[in-house]
Formats: structure tokens, C-alpha cells, sequence
């Protein structure tokens, strides 16, 4: 008997738990474009349910090949609004079509939030479309990872991209203020054009050309240069090189402590470790050590896709429930924070091109963890205001 009247109370618990009169969208990649935007959408149904058992959250993805099934993409954002009891739409890395899925999204419901995170298209117009945007401040990283890179001991800094991603204003801005931060610092700055992943060689085939490629550019520009790749698809060979034949590599392009390092170095999660980033942080710092890389490679110690996709979700909740206002900075800020417990945060609001600071559109980073030394407090600099200039 007590038994049964346990079980009935779990499930009357359960039921209250994740009953929701209304739904949140979360649209995030796949594990092999964006495993920790995927990670995070996931945490947000284990905290607030799936809307299919009586819970908050609807989760979908876009393609892999989303350059090429654009609309796919755009269909399948739009589709959330059919949803009588969406209240918001998250999207975890706003890729091409998200500013046309959103505008469509207001043509059927005005009244749903739309929340950017990491957007790949213009930063005004998603600005326009979108009631908050989320994204890693590209311009003051654009001076920081530069200054960590000569603080761990880089003398040259190589910027890997390709044309797509340099047509990004964010992206490009952020390459211009690197090379003029190397020239201040008196860095040797190289800038190396890479196979984009979504062209006809796809991802393996962009991966095959950095395996191959770094160890002649150690040879050409020495062991004293430090890497840095636009493409999180590219981040894993680098990452293998450099720990294997020398170089730095301060910080991914979306930082996180499974971006790369996992393959690269052969480290193996179990389930108590997943979504655990403290435990990941200490077991691939301790095979980061064990390849020699101590002191040469870093990142952010949280994922940024997977703490901007709960702190999204969680706020888009709270402004549902009257908790919190869409573009508060510092709400924002609070809800990246309580994802990542002991490391420092900053950032800014956007400037566009015509000076104008845009509320809406929130530039965050975090400190930098160098594997084998700890943070580099790089949130505590003042970045210089010229490099805010820089356009």
C-alpha cells in the first residue's frame, strides 16, 4: 500500500512538475554540426520537460547541410508557430534562414519571443527580427584571444577561415581587429585561406586539409604561432596538430572544453560526466597534460552553445512568467552565470555600423582556461577603445 501511494504521489509530482500551459521552441543543430547546442537543448528538457509529456519545451533541428536546405531550415522554425501555446522560439545557432524564419514566424504570431543565439547572418538584420540576440563579443575577442595567445607565449597568430564565413560582418570585423591587436602587440600576423566544410569536400574534406597542412606551417612559421580556425568542424585536426607537433591554441571560434578536444585526444565521456563540465574540464585538462600540450592549449571552461542555450531558454521562461524583461543585460548575464559556476563573464551591447547601440543584441565572453595553468582573467582586462573602432 505504501508503496502504491508512493508512486501515485511521484507521478502526481512528476505531472506538476512539467505541466505547462504553454510551449517554448528550441531549435539547435545535430550532434555532428553542433553537439553542445544539442547537449543544451536536451538539459533544457531534462529541467523543464518535453511539451509532448505535459512539459515546456519543443525541440527540433535544422540540417547538417543547412547552406544547401535552407528552407528546410526555415520551414522547420516556422512550423513552431502552428503550436497554439508557443510562447517562444530559442534558436541555438542562428544559421542562414533564421532571419526569414523569424519574419514569417511574426507575420503568423507577433506576440511569440524570438531569441537568436551565435547568428550567421547579417547582425542588423537579425537585430531587426529578433526580440534578443545572443552572441560571443567577436570584437573585444578580436584583441583578447590575441593578448592571451602572447600571455601563453605565441610570438605569430594564424587566422584559418574561408570566404563564406569572412562574409560574415561579425567574423570579418573580428579578423581585422586580430591582425591590427598582433601588429600592436608586435605579433607576426598570417592569414590562411581553409576549404569550407559546407562546399562540395564537406566536412571530412576540410578536416583532411588541416591535418595535413599544420605540420608544414610549423615547419614554414614555427612552433612560437598560435592557431585559430573560424570553423568548429576544423577545430578537432588543429587541435591534434598542435598537441602532436607544437604551436598554440588559446580558444576555439565557440569555445568549449568537448569542442575538439574529445576526438582529438581520444577522451571518452561516461553518463555521470555528460553535461558535468567541471568533471570534462579536469579529464581533458588531464590528457591535454598527458600530450604535452600544458600550458599550450585553452578554452572556455563551460561551453559557450551549451550555457547560451540553457541561459536562452531559461530566460525566455522567466520573461514569460513576468520574472525578467527580454533585454536586460544583466538578467542575461545572471542566467549565463548560473551555468557556469566560477568563471567570469563579460560583454557589451552591440554598436552597429552607424554607431548605434542595439539594446536587443547582447556581445558576451568568458575567461579563458588555459589546460596545465588555470584562467588567464582575460574578463578583468579593459579592452583598448580603439579596437572598438576597428569596422
Amino acid at each position: 500500500m505504501k508503496k502504491l501511494f508512493l508512486l501515485v504521489t511521484m507521478f502526481i509530482m512528476s505531472a506538476f512538475t512539467f505541466s505547462a500551459d504553454y510551449h517554448i521552441g528550441v531549435v539547435s543543430g545535430t550532434v555532428s554540426q553542433s553537439e553542445d547546442g544539442l547537449r543544451g537543448a536536451q538539459e533544457l528538457i531534462k529541467q523543464f520537460g518535453a511539451a509532448e509529456d505535459g512539459g515546456k519545451v519543443v525541440h527540433i533541428t535544422y540540417p547538417d547541410n543547412f547552406m544547401q536546405e535552407m528552407e528546410t531550415t526555415i520551414s522547420q522554425i516556422v512550423s513552431l508557430a502552428d503550436d497554439p501555446k508557443m510562447k517562444a522560439i530559442v534558436v541555438t545557432e542562428a544559421v542562414p534562414g533564421t532571419v526569414e524564419a523569424f519574419r514569417r514566424v511574426r507575420e503568423k504570431n507577433p506576440d511569440i519571443l524570438l531569441i537568436a543565439n551565435s547568428p550567421h547572418e547579417d547582425p542588423e538584420m537579425i537585430a531587426d527580427v529578433s526580440d534578443l540576440v545572443l552572441n560571443p563579443d567577436n570584437v573585444a575577442r578580436g584583441y583578447l584571444i590575441v593578448k592571451a595567445a602572447q600571455e601563453m607565449g605565441a610570438k605569430k597568430f594564424m587566422h584559418i577561415s574561408f570566404p563564406r564565413h569572412m562574409s560574415y560582418e561579425l567574423l570579418s570585423r573580428r579578423r581585422d581587429i586580430m591582425k591590427q591587436a598582433a601588429s600592436d602587440l608586435g605579433m607576426e600576423f598570417i592569414t590562411m585561406t581553409a576549404p569550407d566544410p559546407v562546399s562540395d569536400v564537406g566536412v571530412a574534406g576540410a578536416q583532411q586539409f588541416i591535418l595535413e597542412k599544420v605540420p608544414s606551417w610549423l615547419k614554414k612559421y614555427g612552433k612560437d604561432t598560435a592557431f585559430f580556425a573560424t570553423n568548429d568542424a576544423q577545430t578537432e585536426p588543429l587541435l591534434k596538430r598542435v598537441a602532436e607537433d607544437g604551436g598554440y591554441f588559446v580558444e576555439a571560434d565557440l569555445p568549449s572544453p568537448t569542442m575538439g578536444y574529445p576526438g582529438a585526444l581520444g577522451v571518452k565521456f561516461d553518463k555521470s560526466e555528460k553535461g558535468n563540465w567541471p568533471k570534462i574540464l579536469k579529464k581533458v585538462e588531464k590528457s591535454v597534460i598527458e600530450a604535452g600540450g600544458s600550458g599550450r592549449m585553452g578554452t572556455w571552461a563551460y561551453s559557450y552553445n551549451f550555457a547560451a542555450a540553457v541561459a536562452l531558454g531559461t530566460h525566455a521562461i522567466d520573461v514569460i512568467e513576468g520574472k525578467s524583461e527580454i533585454d536586460n543585460f544583466d538578467q542575461v548575464m545572471a542566467s549565463l552565470g548560473m551555468q557556469s559556476p566560477g568563471a567570469g563573464w563579460n560583454g557589451s551591447q552591440y554598436v552597429d555600423v552607424d554607431g548605434i547601440e542595439r539594446e536587443n543584441f547582447l556581445l558576451v565572453y568568458q575567461d579563458t582556461y588555459v589546460f596545465g595553468k588555470g584562467y588567464l582573467n582575460m574578463t578583468d582586462l579593459e579592452v583598448p577603445e580603439k579596437y572598438f573602432e576597428i569596422n
